[in-house]
């Protein structure tokens, strides 16, 4: 899969911290005592939570590597001091800075902390981070038309700092890239003749590849002869995810079951290929949430907390939700919650469609979330004409998105593909059951209510095969029975609350396959 290239890129020169710093290193952390099987890990990111998240990547890139940290790794954040970061952390200087080298501007590293405490070098290049707007788009909403080179700095700034020429004290054993944001840091560190850190890869979403038009090699710093089937062409353009793709040491997702699904169509997205011809090297890794977040027991915004011994608090919180979204207050019918992107990927157009069949069962619908605007007025077009039965918020309310989580019955994912998913461990968590299409991480985190799992006391929630409006209609009915029977929805609730979907063992698992890289032979 790898090519032997005849020319190798050259190497950014990164100017030399002062030996009073010891390579950037704060005093009490180079006297910290850690285990003698910590690894050291550079996480590269374009974003991490809380102080920019966009979807699930920031919360994975925040919590995972607190969850590293807390098992005793060395584990440091990389990433870019986007306008809305760098004010965060008014104060810190620079502790080294990186030449101007065409095609690339000039930059200086910026030594912090997150919150929790993981320590996270930023990148300071106001030409390219220091304006309003997201990380990858304008206040128009627009993708900024230098993204292939804001992310080629991050990406060559990560291969630098992970290889033997790097003049950083604090060398990793393991470089980390995530989406294709970082796809070319892999690429660089195989194609380098400096050695560098073995290379990980995770898709978080392969629906976005970060494909650019033309040869981009020089931007991204690999040999030209990479611009190629085996390197980083992709249909005439360059793709900085297929790069990482290609030339990782180990290629990991989200889930064990988006693992299998990405490598065929459709949902390999045309990379399918590439994958399936690597599956020797990838692997799923199952997401995990912050369960002192996500914890009905201890939950501040709710109206009462609660938990599987006291179940029955939970209709508060369903009266207090329905008073909140403007529905009848009616304990007697259920209500389902949705909190999502309202985007054809999470099947919130057939949500839509399904609206008027759920007030006339009768059943109650609440929607919160932000996204294509056809679906934004079909919802809002349901919520209108059925009064009292269908609520629908547009926008985004942490606090409205917890009362949902924990005053709903029952929560509906219709999503046409998600590589992991959050809100159905949310939902289990809060004795809410999913209502889900069995597709990536929903197949591996919810048990089906099948009767036998029923039975057994094993169901946690309710899957169907096909996204498609009959098949999440017959999968809202088949909840329906079970709401029927107290005592058997009462079991699945309490199925559900017994799941445990904390980052410790996930964590478990990166470790391991870090372990695995670090110990293999050259």
């Amino acid at each position: 899969m790898r090519q032997s290239p005849v020319r190798r890129p050259a190497v950014s020169r990164l100017q030399a911290f002062s030996s009073e710093t010891g390579g950037g290193l704060t005093s009490s952390e180079r006297t910290r005592r850690r285990p003698a099987a910590s690894i050291r890990v550079l996480f590269a990111t374009s974003e991490c939570a809380p102080w920019v998240k966009t979807g699930g990547l920031g919360d994975v890139a925040g919590a995972l590597c607190a969850a590293l940290r807390a098992a005793g790794h060395d584990v440091r954040v990389l990433m870019p001091a986007y306008r809305s970061v760098r004010a965060r952390i008014e104060g810190h200087g620079p502790v080294a800075t990186i030449a101007a080298s065409a095609p690339m501007p000039s930059a200086s590293l910026i030594e912090t902390r997150l919150p929790g405490d993981v320590p996270a070098l930023l990148i300071d290049c106001p030409e390219l981070y220091d304006r309003d707007g997201g990380p990858y788009l304008d206040p128009q909403g627009r993708d900024w038309p230098d993204n292939a080179t804001r992310f080629a700095l991050l990406s060559r700034i990560a291969a630098l700092l992970s290889s033997a020429a790097s003049p950083i004290a604090w060398r990793p054993k393991i470089l980390h890239c995530n989406d294709w944001q970082t796809g070319p840091a892999a690429a660089i560190a195989a194609l380098s003749a400096v050695a560098h850190a073995k290379t990980v890869m995770t898709v978080h979403n392969l629906a976005f590849q970060g494909v650019f038009p033309g040869d981009l090699t020089a931007l991204i710093g690999v040999p030209p002869d990479a611009f190629g089937i085996e390197g980083v062409e992709y249909y005439g353009g360059t793709s900085f995810l297929k790069a990482g793709l290609m030339f990782a040491d180990r290629l990991t997702t989200v889930s064990p079951t988006y693992a299998r699904e990405i490598q065929s169509a459709p949902l390999g997205f045309g990379l399918e290929g590439v994958l399936a011809k690597r599956r020797d090297r990838l692997v799923g890794i199952l997401n995990g949430i912050d369960e002192t977040v996500w914890d009905p027991a201890r939950d501040p915004l709710l109206e009462v907390t609660y938990d599987a011994a006291t179940l029955d608090r939970k209709a508060r919180n369903k009266a207090a939700l329905q008073r909140a979204m403007r529905l009848d207050v009616r304990a007697d019918v259920p209500l389902f919650g949705v909190v999502s992107r309202l985007t054809s990927q999470k099947g919130a157009d057939i949500v839509a469609s399904l609206a008027p069949r759920i007030a006339a069962l009768p059943a109650q619908l609440a929607v919160l979330g932000t996204g294509d605007r056809d679906i934004e007025r079909a919802l809002l077009a349901a919520a209108a004409s059925h009064r009292g039965w269908v609520s629908t918020i547009v926008g985004f309310d942490e606090h409205l998105a917890h009362r949902i989580e924990g005053g709903a019955d029952a929560f509906l994912m219709p999503s046409r593909f998600e590589p992991s998913g959050l809100n159905q461990m949310y939902s289990q968590r809060y004795g809410t059951p999913p209502v889900a299409h069995a597709t990536g991480g929903l197949r591996d985190s919810i048990v089906d209510a099948t009767p036998a799992a029923l039975d057994d006391g094993t169901a946690t929630g309710f899957l169907f095969d096909e996204p498609t409006v009959d098949a999440l209609w017959a999968a809202i009915r088949r909840a329906l029975d079970v709401y029927a029977r107290p005592w058997q929805w009462r079991a699945l609730q309490r199925a559900g609350m017994a799941q445990r979907f904390g980052w410790a063992g996930p964590a478990q698992q990166y470790v391991a396959l870090y372990r695995a890289l670090v110990d293999a032979p050259a």
